[in-house]
């Protein structure tokens, strides 16, 4: 996963990880800002920007009205983004959800600067807004922490937010069958409740790759090359250990799939299972982390075991 900063100091929006849109056009518009906006919502913008310097006073405004229900704080908003390094010089794009070919999961809430904050409030699924960040959005603390980094906080960071939907999905709903995998015990509360997961076992490792559905979803089938929105839970074979959980971080994440930017045994298990299902995978070494292991809790001989929710896909 990586992030784009809003100046340099303040950790926002980009985690890695494609929506459709409608393909009504966005007519050239220009905010009080004087930034101008032009293209289609749901393809990559054109932005022109006013000679001179950036402004000193942050902003936000309507490109594109939405439709259907207004976001609210909270909600977990799908997106595509596109931002750029107002300079007054290049004025170069930091990075685009389009280039990348993978929208990505906002959490609405106070975290979010104040101005993407209220724009995010102010939307609606099928909207385009654009945001100026600029040096008034920094708190003294944050602006000495940009400028210790070499940042110019003199410069202001531009967003063009296009809002493709709002995620309700908690976690897999239906009935739960028995995934029997010797050595694994998976626990179903049902409702939005999460899994629960125990791989304590002295028996061996399975040698290949085990798929077992246990919650078979009724949405469409994942493709190769979307991007997939889950939840899920991962433990080491045999000692219990939890190396990872999106339940517990609080909220769901988005990658692309069958594009190699995850493990393999991801790869292999998730592209042709429908939405909505809940996958239990143990996956050997070879397909997960290899022989080098990840980070001080996974080693190259651990055999891995997830619990994974497929709750969209785009």
């Amino acid at each position: 996963m990586r992030r784009l900063a809003v100046l340099a100091a303040v950790p926002l929006l980009f985690a890695a990880a494609c929506g459709s849109g409608g393909g009504t056009a966005a007519k050239p518009t220009t905010p009080v800002s004087g930034v101008k906006v032009a293209g289609d919502f749901g393809k990559k913008p054109q932005v022109t920007f006013p000679t001179g310097k950036p402004p000193v006073t942050s902003s936000s405004e309507a490109i594109k009205e939405g439709d259907g229900d207004q976001v609210k704080d909270g909600d977990l908003v799908i997106t595509n983004l596109t931002a750029y390094n107002w300079d007054g010089k290049k004025n170069a794009t930091s990075g685009s959800t389009y280039d990348d070919g993978a929208p990505q999961l906002i959490k609405v809430d106070q975290k979010l600067p104040s101005v993407i904050h209220k724009a995010f409030q102010d939307a609606k699924p099928g909207g385009r807004f654009l945001v100026v960040v600029a040096k008034d959005s920094l708190t003294p603390q944050q602006a000495q922490q940009a400028q210790s980094q070499g940042a110019d906080t003199s410069a202001a960071s531009v967003f063009v937010v296009d809002v493709m939907s709002v995620s309700t999905a908690k976690a897999a709903q239906g009935e739960a069958a028995d995934p029997k995998v010797t050595g694994v015990k998976l626990e179903n509360p049902g409702g939005d409740k999460a899994p629960t997961l125990t791989t304590k076992t002295s028996l061996p490792a399975p040698k290949d790759l085990i798929n077992k559905t246990v919650i078979k979803g009724t949405g469409p089938v994942v493709k190769a090359g979307q991007t997939i929105l889950v939840q899920y839970t991962g433990k080491i074979w045999g000692s219990d250990v939890q190396f990872d959980s999106s339940w517990e971080r609080g909220e769901p994440v988005m990658f692309p799939i069958g594009t190699g930017k995850v493990i393999k045994g991801w790869d292999q298990t998730l592209v042709g299972a429908p939405v909505g299902s809940r996958i239990l995978v143990t996956i050997p070494p070879a397909l997960g982390y290899g022989k080098n292991g990840s980070g001080d809790k996974i080693k190259g001989t651990d055999t891995l075991v997830f619990v994974i929710d497929i709750l969209g896909v785009y």
